[in-house]
């Protein structure tokens, strides 16, 4: 599973059109923690499962390739 990283959170959140305080909604986590997240690098890997898991409801998911990111989550219907 790929790392979330702060760009890639706000990747993330730039695909749904979320603010810090909707996915800290959605993620079941303190507002003030996304911020620090998205600020200094430092959540718990609970945290980061929390937040990879309302992306996931909401089909995002976060990426690794050459550079971390996020997508939009194909579904195999979609795909063909």
């Amino acid at each position: 599973m790929a790392e979330l990283t702060p760009e890639a959170n706000r990747a993330a959140r730039a695909i749904l059109k979320w603010s810090v305080r909707e996915l800290a909604e959605h993620a079941g986590v303190a507002f003030t923690t996304v911020h620090r997240f998205e600020t200094t690098g430092t959540a718990t890997q609970t945290t980061r499962d929390k937040i990879k898991a309302a992306y996931a409801l909401h089909g995002v998911e976060i990426t690794n390739g050459e550079y971390t990111g996020a997508r939009i989550r194909l579904n195999k219907k979609d795909a063909e």
